[in-house]
């Protein structure tokens, strides 16, 4: 089938790979321009972008498809369908408008819960059982179209959002596989049961340490491998990377109440968080024993306080 594939993150790469395994013909490819990205702050062509180099498809990095350039582009392409998956940029009504079989979008959820961008750690942070991927048939709404297939994937009590993430880009590369492989009846989503994964704010990592222990624990979830729980000790950024919940002492919310070879605990607003990994800023991400080797973090010891 002739497509247009439309993506940017290694999420997207994984279905763009497997559309070419599966002898699609890719005349097309769109994705974000480059980001300046690493220590350097070099522009960085997307995963979705190198990918389609490699295999020899023209590639577009419109900053946005409300000109003419993209569109024109795209109806020369003359696709059949149209894959979006993570592209980052609102599809208007005249691009929706272009292929055959329209616009085919890989969303990492089980819609209508979780529309919008941050789904996998909307999900993680909800304390959601499962989640999942839908091939969703696009129109003008924010992943409000019909749906075309759905398949769910239980969330595990250790997942971090990374870990999720490549669960769910491996399932989403297969269903849009399928999807066009076969012919699935479109059903309608329930807007009533809607909910909404609005996109990350950096400020959302910085751990409350009033809250209880599980809802951070699954915040030290969602955020890795970005952009990282922190909080802040001897006025210094500690980034919170492997953590669980466990029966606490009585004291203060963010209080050291335990440190040791087996981790760093710390009194929550309901029970207790043991920390099994952390990284100080500009250092490295270090298993317990191993950090409390080389700096001071003794038990009595606040953490938190000042923005982080």
């Amino acid at each position: 089938m002739n497509l247009v594939f439309a993506g940017t993150p290694q999420f997207a790469a994984v279905s763009l790979a497997a559309l070419i395994a599966a002898r699609h013909e890719v005349t097309l490819v769109l994705t974000q321009p480059d980001r300046p990205a690493g220590r350097g702050l070099k522009p960085q062509a997307s995963a979705v972008k190198q990918l389609a180099l490699s295999q020899g498809i023209p590639v577009l990095q419109p900053s946005t498809l409300k000109d003419p350039g993209p569109l024109e582009a795209l109806a020369a392409a003359r696709p059949e369908a149209m894959i979006v998956a993570a592209y980052g940029l609102l599809l208007p009504p005249a691009v929706l408008a272009v292929p055959a079989r329209g616009c085919l979008n890989v969303h990492a959820s089980l819609l209508p819960r979780w529309r919008g961008a941050a789904p996998i750690q909307r999900a993680i942070l909800a304390g959601d059982a499962e989640t999942g991927v839908t091939i969703m048939q696009m129109d003008a709404g924010l992943d409000t179209g019909p749906m075309l297939l759905a398949r769910a994937v239980p969330i595990e009590q250790k997942d971090t959002a990374g870990e999720l993430h490549d669960k769910l880009a491996a399932l989403g590369a297969r269903l849009i596989v399928e999807v066009l492989a076969g012919d699935p009846s479109p059903r309608a989503q329930d807007g009533a049961t809607a909910t909404y994964a609005p996109r990350i704010d950096k400020r959302e990592a910085t751990i409350d340490w009033t809250k209880p222990a599980a809802e951070i624990g699954r915040q030290v979830r969602a955020f890795d491998p970005v952009p990282g729980a922190q909080t802040r000790f001897s006025g210094d950024i500690l980034k919170i990377w492997r953590a669980r919940a466990e029966p606490g002492v009585d004291a203060a919310p963010g209080t050291v109440t335990a440190a040791g070879p087996g981790g760093v605990v710390v009194a929550c607003g309901a029970q207790s968080l043991r920390v099994t990994e952390l990284q100080r800023a500009g250092g490295k991400r270090l298993s317990a024993q191993a950090f409390l080797a080389g700096h001071p973090l003794m038990q009595g010891a606040r953490l938190g306080g000042g923005d982080a």
